[in-house]
């Protein structure tokens, strides 16, 4: 791959977070200045949706920041961003909802999820060390440092994938609890799915990004391989 063609490659993978990150923050922005019908904060819609599935155990928070929203299945804690926990927006109904549909999965032993935890410690050992193995064995050109570091990545972009069916089920699990217990109106359904959609598309770009990274450094490990041919 020639220095033009690698320019190109890195101006798209740094192009396509910032570009999902703009859209979530732009989306967001737009619906939470749009108050709910219901009139109901965040943190209300939360405990209905809770109690309403008997995960009374679990604890509703407040956080600092923005979307720093989160759902802790170690702890059994619903963590909601100031705008979110306090407001009663469209953006934070729905931003809402999201993270209890984490707490349903929890719940439910929903195997994705379950899958994603498993791979939390190796996903973080693999995305740190895989580069220090790669770096290496491209420095000292040896096929096994690489092969070592590109299964480390691999590991991470794995996380990354098995990510996007969660958080997909957790915003599908939203959309149908919001609407089941009347906690959105029909002209709030769609303005709810486009936050919802807005947000996974961070999940998108990052799972994108990785897997495009794992790609490179296959190729790199192919070539090298048939350069010592």
């Amino acid at each position: 791959m020639g220095i033009g063609a690698y320019l190109i490659y890195f101006v798209i993978i740094m192009i396509i977070p910032i570009w999902a990150q703009s859209k979530v923050r732009n989306t967001f922005n737009k619906y939470v200045r749009v108050p709910n019908e219901t009139g109901l904060t965040g943190a209300q819609v939360a405990r209905r949706i809770l109690d309403e599935h008997g995960l009374y155990n679990v604890d509703i928070e407040e956080v600092g920041g923005q979307l720093t929203d989160h759902y802790d299945p170690r702890k059994k804690v619903l963590r909601l961003s100031s705008s979110i926990y306090h407001g009663n927006s469209v953006a934070g109904t729905a931003v809402a909802a999201h993270e209890v549909g984490h707490a349903i999965q929890d719940k439910e032993n929903y195997v994705p999820l379950r899958f994603r935890h498993s791979l939390v410690p190796v996903a973080n050992f693999g995305s740190g060390a895989s580069w220090l193995f790669i770096l290496a064995g491209m420095f000292l050109h040896s096929l096994n440092l690489l092969l070592i570091g590109v299964i480390f990545f691999a590991a991470a972009v794995l996380f990354q994938v098995v990510t996007l069916p969660v958080e997909f089920n957790a915003s599908r699990r939203a959309l149908v609890q919001l609407e089941t217990l009347g906690l959105i109106h029909s002209g709030e359904k769609r303005n709810a799915r486009k936050v919802l959609s807005a947000a996974a598309l961070t999940y998108v770009a990052a799972a994108l990004v990785a897997v495009l990274e794992l790609l490179r450094f296959v190729l790199m490990f192919v070539g090298m391989n048939n350069d010592d041919d």
